[in-house]
C-alpha cells in the first residue's frame, strides 16, 4: 500500500495533521498501535485557552477555539464545544503582576482578554467563591470540550469523511530510509511506502522517531486529574478557572467538579524504560497529588477537596525543554516530521497545529513563525537534560519567573 502521506498516532495532533492533509488533497495512512484516542487524547481535561506565553501559541490556541467551533462547517462531522468562557485567578501580589503581565500583552495579540470583578466571579462561577483580594482575568474566548473523546471521535469521522485510511491496533516496527529520507512505515503486518512520515506518537514519540535515527527533543511528564461525583456546588453552566499560584483548574464535568493541576514534583515517565506493553493504562497514578492541589482551593472551592471522587484519570505530557511545540520536519532526515511537545496544550492547539502542519508538508512553505518550533531548534542535549527541563517547564507552568533560565531555545 502507497500513500501520500503516513502519521503514526491517532491521538489529537496525528489526526489533525491527518484531516488537513485529507482536505488538501492528499492520500492519507494513520497507523497507531492502539485504539484511536486511548492515550493521552482521550484522557485530556479538554479546555482550550486562549491566553498563551508568546505571540505564536496565543495565535495558535485562538485559531484552535475557532476551528473547534466552526468544526462541523469545515470539516462535516459535528462537534459538541461548551462557550463557557474562562477566569484566571491570581490570590497573590506575585501572581497578580503575572496576570496584569498576561493581560497587557494577550490584548496586543489579539486576544479578548479583560479584568473581572468579584461580583463577575461570583457570578459565572458557582463552585467558586473569592476568600480574599483576589484578582481576576476574565477570557470570554475560551472552551472545553465536555468529553475529549467527541472531539477523537469527529476527527476520526472526518478523516474517513474525507478518505484518509486509520488503522487501529498497528503498532510500528520501522520507518525504512532510503537515499538518506524516510520512506514510509513498516508495520507488523504490512509495508506502507510514502515520501512523508508525520510521528505524532504521544509519549512514544522519541521511541518511534528512534525507529529511523532520529532524535526528538521531548521528555513524557506524568499529568493528572479527578472529577468528582455529581453536586449542586455545580452549576453545568459554569466557566472554567485557573487558580494561578496553586497552579490548579477547575470546569464543571459530568455533574462534578474537574479538578487537575500542575504538581511541584511532577514524576517522568519513559516508556523506554517500560515493558513493550507499557501504555497510559499503566502510568502510576497518585491520587495523594490531586487532593494536595484541590486542598489549596478548598477555601474558595470546597466541593473540589470534599466531594467524592468518580473519576481518577492520567496521561503523558511531552514536555520541551523551552515549554513550546515540537513541530515541524525532522533536521537532516527529510520526509520525517514531528508533531509533539504538547506542553499541556497538544488536546486544545491540535485543530490549529495540524492545519498548520498539514499546509507545511503540502505547500513546503511553513506558516508565519512555526519555523520557531522546529524540532532542530535545540543544541546537543543529554536525556537527563531533557527530563530536567521538561520538568522544570511543567512545575512552572503557571509561574510568574517565565522562562527556564537554563533553556536552550528560541
Amino acid at each position: 500500500m502507497d500513500a501520500d502521506v503516513v502519521v503514526i498516532g491517532a491521538g489529537a495532533l496525528g489526526l489533525s495533521t491527518a484531516l488537513h492533509c485529507a482536505l488538501a488533497g492528499r492520500s492519507v495512512v494513520v497507523v497507531e498501535r492502539h485504539t484511536a484516542g486511548s492515550q493521552a487524547s482521550g484522557r485530556a481535561a479538554g479546555l482550550f485557552k486562549s491566553v498563551q506565553a508568546d505571540e505564536l501559541r496565543t495565535r495558535l490556541a485562538r485559531r484552535s477555539i475557532t476551528r473547534a467551533l466552526s468544526f462541523a462547517d469545515w470539516a462535516g462531522v459535528p462537534l459538541p464545544v461548551a462557550r463557557s468562557g474562562s477566569f484566571l485567578i491570581a490570590r497573590t501580589a506575585q501572581h497578580r503582576e503575572y496576570l496584569c503581565r498576561e493581560l497587557a500583552q494577550s490584548r496586543s495579540w489579539g486576544a479578548d482578554v479583560r479584568e473581572a470583578s468579584r461580583t463577575e466571579v461570583a457570578g459565572r462561577l458557582s463552585y467558586y467563591r473569592p476568600a480574599g483580594e483576589d484578582f481576576a482575568l476574565w477570557c470570554p474566548e475560551d472552551v472545553y470540550i465536555e468529553e475529549p473523546a467527541s472531539l477523537i471521535r469527529a476527527c476520526l469521522a472526518a478523516c474517513r469523511r474525507h478518505g484518509a485510511v486509520v488503522a487501529e491496533n498497528e503498532p510500528v516496527t520501522g520507518i525504512p530510509v532510503t537515499g538518506g529520507r524516510a520512506a514510509g512505515v513498516e508495520t507488523e503486518s504490512r509495508s506502507i511506502a510514502a515520501p512523508v512520515v508525520v510521528d505524532a506518537a504521544g509519549g512514544w514519540v522519541r521511541q518511534v522517531a528512534g525507529l529511523a535515527g532520529a532524535r526528538v527533543p521531548v521528555a513524557p511528564v506524568r499529568h493528572q486529574l479527578l472529577i468528582t461525583e455529581p453536586t449542586t456546588q455545580v452549576d453545568p453552566a459554569d466557566a472554567i478557572a485557573r487558580v494561578v499560584d496553586a497552579a490548579v483548574y477547575l470546569r464543571p464535568a459530568r455533574g462534578g467538579l474537574m479538578v487537575g493541576g500542575f504538581e511541584p514534583g511532577p514524576l517522568p515517565v519513559d516508556p523506554e524504560q517500560e515493558p513493550s506493553s507499557f501504555s497510559t493504562d499503566d502510568v502510576p497514578l497518585d491520587l495523594g497529588v490531586l487532593r494536595k492541589l484541590a486542598g489549596q482551593v478548598s477555601a474558595e472551592a470546597p466541593a473540589a477537596d470534599s466531594t467524592p471522587v468518580a473519576v481518577h484519570r492520567g496521561g503523558l505530557f511531552t514536555m520541551s525543554p523551552d515549554g513550546r511545540f515540537v513541530a515541524g520536519p525532522v533536521p537532516d532526515l527529510p520526509g520525517l516530521w514531528v508533531a509533539s511537545g504538547c506542553n499541556g496544550s497538544g488536546f486544545s492547539s491540535s485543530l490549529a497545529i495540524g492545519e498548520a502542519l498539514a499546509a507545511w508538508i503540502t505547500s513546503g512553505t511553513p506558516s508565519p513563525g512555526m519555523t520557531a518550533l522546529s524540532p532542530g531548534r535545540f543544541g546537543p542535549l543529554t536525556d537527563d537534560m531533557l527530563v530536567s527541563r521538561g520538568l522544570w517547564q511543567y512545575a512552572h507552568y503557571y509561574d510568574p519567573v517565565g522562562a527556564d533560565p537554563s533553556a536552550t531555545g528560541n
